[in-house]
């Protein structure tokens, strides 16, 4: 027997024996190792005829990685007033050319929910195209809301009109502070929501980004909470996370950021905080490809929940090698 150095230990291998057959003896597939002898590299043709010698250092290498490859996919369906969806992203009907691109974008981004404005009939043409020759309300859920309302008195009324109108008591309230930010009037906010809960609504409600608000109107009977990530229509993307997580973390119902979304990497920062869903319009309908748009909408939040789910890295303050010191040459 002589004495060989692998991989930095002391060995014994048979006098005489080849490269190859000691890989073999030691259980080792030539094919998928590299070996260096004495500091010089041994082409995998001539492990056959390579004799070992007493004395001789060995370096036996391989490729590693690391994590778990066994990822597991499970249906990621969520609850909203007793009914379950399976996709997170809810849209907006307007701002968009025409009712055609309106349908190619709901599509597109996979939206099982769509929010529906309540506006008066046009009398003098009554025979014009509407939504509903576009979007079927019974494939696809209507979310009748109260855009344009800045009192309680008109977003309760536009309500049971819409309900009159399509049936729908899930609806969702917005009731704006003023034209120029559009941001809640929550005392007026609190007021419709205890007047339409009492009448039978399933209320979601856009709120500002407070959490004793959103326990407030969650306590009240609200099935959403959807605070604003931004002004509606400015695209600036989350601005306050701090809040909206203590949000999440306090609510029994669903969470959803309502307003400010611009891109798709806005959508994925707000699922990637926990939020239960998004909804967006203008971010869609006012892309230069709204179509696109919607799809990207999609995959972002898509992507934003599976990161929530999979947990996030801890952030560190020094570098933390990926590769392991252990088996260094």
């Amino acid at each position: 027997m002589i004495s060989i150095t692998v991989n930095g230990d002391q060995k014994r291998a048979p006098e005489g024996a080849s490269l190859a057959a000691y890989l073999e003896e030691i259980g080792i597939n030539p094919a998928k190792v590299a070996v260096e002898r004495n500091r010089e590299i041994v082409p995998k043709s001539t492990y056959g005829d390579v004799t070992l010698e007493n004395g001789d250092q060995l370096e036996i290498v391989h490729f590693i990685g690391g994590g778990d490859t066994n990822v597991t996919e499970t249906k990621d369906t969520w609850k909203l007033a007793g009914k379950e969806y399976s996709s997170r992203l809810i849209v907006g009907t307007g701002k968009y050319k025409d009712f055609e691109e309106t349908a190619k974008a709901v599509e597109a981004s996979g939206a099982e929910i769509v929010t529906v404005a309540v506006r008066r009939v046009n009398v003098s043409d009554p025979n014009q195209p509407m939504l509903v020759d576009y979007l079927d309300p019974k494939k696809i859920t209507y979310l009748p809301n109260t855009a344009g309302c800045f009192d309680a008195d008109s977003a309760v009324r536009t309500l049971r009109l819409a309900r009159e109108a399509g049936g729908w008591d899930l609806v969702k309230l917005e009731v704006l502070g003023d034209q120029k930010t559009l941001y809640p009037n929550m005392l007026e906010t609190f007021t419709a929501a205890e007047a339409l809960i009492k009448d039978g609504f399933k209320v979601m409600v856009y709120c500002s980004d407070d959490p004793i608000a959103a326990k407030r109107l969650e306590d009240m009977g609200c099935v959403a909470i959807m605070p604003l990530g931004a002004p509606i229509g400015s695209g600036l993307g989350i601005q306050n996370p701090v809040q909206i997580r203590l949000m999440i973390e306090q609510a029994k119902v669903p969470v959803l950021v309502d307003a400010g979304v611009g891109t798709a990497s806005d959508a994925a920062v707000a699922m990637e905080l926990g939020c239960d869903g998004v909804l967006m319009n203008t971010a869609i309908a006012e892309a230069k490809k709204p179509v696109l748009m919607a799809h990207a909408m999609k995959l972002a939040v898509e992507s934003g929940r599976a990161a929530y789910l999979a947990g996030r890295m801890p952030k560190k303050r020094y570098a933390d090698p990926s590769s392991p010191l252990s088996g260094l040459i």
